[in-house]
């Protein structure tokens, strides 16, 4: 083997076990930070190491028993340092030994629980949602600084910066590296869904830049609601969470046209959409409904998106149960994108004209002010009423407002539509 096939080789088992190894060592250690840098020693050792010996043949289990190791001698540093000061006494240097002993004994225990410590802690309420994401994507996705700055297309010193304060702050507020109960683990787990969910969107339609998408990041945030699901299977809103990623991901390959411009909901040619995530998004969506009781915002979710995914085509889509869900989920969850959201299922259940006039009940909502989408439906309405002039209008502000060089493509392209369309109607 080579020495880049090697260091490809390293890569790829870092990329797969540098969770669970860091999770494994922030049990013990107790300080994230440490627990990441004390993996990174055991990457560098792999990086010196396996060019000249090879590869082993369990390399996960390698770089786990050199972690470890670098771990227990920092505990015996750290016992040595506390002796020379005399800050300790005889109880807590019990327990500093007791500490070299259980990680020796449980550093091979069940790497789930420690995985699901590892993705509340990234994902704590205490810190902002882009550190959260951050870290989570550092933490259990493995992707470098670079990466994650390339993804949401910030300087990388900024998503660095973000990292250590994230580190800093779960570090200085002493929070446990632990499973939250009873009470706490509804809000923490809520954190952890919107985090998950953040991914997956920023992915599936990215907010900046040239590209519609960022695939990546969609498998990014499935793979680790995936694992979620099943350390936290009798959470109804995971497998929900889950559900509605899977379905929305299978029409990954219909939601771009050859050029790479985006392809609306409507437009797609469902013989593209990936029948295999679709049967499995609606097998999760299944497990949360036989959970029982009410469902939440992401399983309310996931069953709009299955009512698109069982239709086999646009004019067969269930529109009337589409209002229905986005009702509940209005009640359960109520914010202006639900409603502009429930105004296009009327729009389409009912007619556009019903539809405007939730639309133009949105216009003075300060949180849709900036946002291109209001004026994106709001067109659309107007079109197929007949009204090109206004239409034309509000694809224009909605090109204005959007930061996604493709998204503004489609609206300039969209008023360009409308005019002719005004051109023609006039000259009729």
């Amino acid at each position: 083997m080579t020495s880049t096939d090697t260091h490809r080789a390293i890569d790829a088992v870092w990329r797969i076990e540098s969770a669970r190894i860091i999770g494994a060592l922030a049990r013990i250690v107790r300080d994230v930070g440490v627990a990441e840098e004390l993996a990174q020693d055991a990457l560098v050792a792999a990086l010196e190491k396996w060019p000249k010996s090879g590869v082993p043949d369990n390399p996960g289990a390698w770089l786990m028993a050199t972690a470890k190791h670098r771990a227990i001698d920092l505990l015996r540093r750290n016992k040595r340092l506390e002796r020379k000061h005399e800050e300790i006494g005889r109880e807590i240097e019990a327990k500093q030994e007791m500490a070299v002993h259980d990680l020796e004994a449980a550093i091979d225990d069940d790497v789930g629980d420690d995985l699901l410590r590892l993705l509340f802690i990234a994902c704590h309420p205490i810190l902002t949602p882009e550190a959260r994401v951050a870290l989570t994507l550092r933490l259990l996705g493995s992707l470098t600084t670079d990466e994650i700055a390339r993804a949401f297309l910030v300087p990388e010193p900024t998503v660095a910066q973000r990292m250590v304060r994230a580190k800093r702050t779960l570090a200085e507020a002493h929070v446990p590296f632990e499973v939250p109960r009873g009470e706490d683990l509804a809000a923490r787990l809520s954190s952890v869904l919107e985090v998950l969910y953040l991914i997956f969107n920023e992915g599936y339609t990215a907010t900046a830049g040239d590209d519609w998408m960022r695939p990546a990041l969609c498998e990014e945030a499935l793979r680790l609601g995936r694992i979620l699901a099943e350390l936290a299977p009798r959470e109804p809103e995971v497998h929900g969470l889950v559900a509605l990623m899977e379905i929305q991901a299978s029409r990954s390959r219909a939601r771009t046209g050859p050029s790479g411009e985006p392809v609306l909901l409507l437009d797609q040619n469902r013989a593209f959409w990936d029948q295999l995530l679709i049967h499995r998004g609606l097998a999760a969506l299944d497990r949360a409904e036989k959970l029982g009781g009410r469902l939440g915002p992401y399983a309310l979710q996931a069953a709009i998106a299955a009512c698109h995914a069982r239709a086999r085509t646009g004019e067969e889509t269930d529109w009337t149960r589409i209002v229905s869900l986005y009702e509940a989920l209005a009640l359960l969850a109520p914010s202006p994108i639900v409603e502009l959201n429930r105004a296009v299922a009327i729009a389409m259940a009912h007619g556009p004209a019903a539809g405007l006039e939730i639309i133009d009940e949105l216009l003075s909502e300060p949180l849709l002010k900036s946002y291109h989408l209001l004026p994106s439906v709001r067109g659309d309405l107007l079109r197929k009423l007949g009204r090109f002039t206004e239409a034309r209008a509000e694809f224009e502000r909605a090109a204005a407002l959007t930061r996604n060089e493709r998204e503004r493509e489609l609206m300039l392209a969209r008023a360009r539509a409308c005019a002719n369309g005004a051109t023609l109607s006039q000259s009729q």
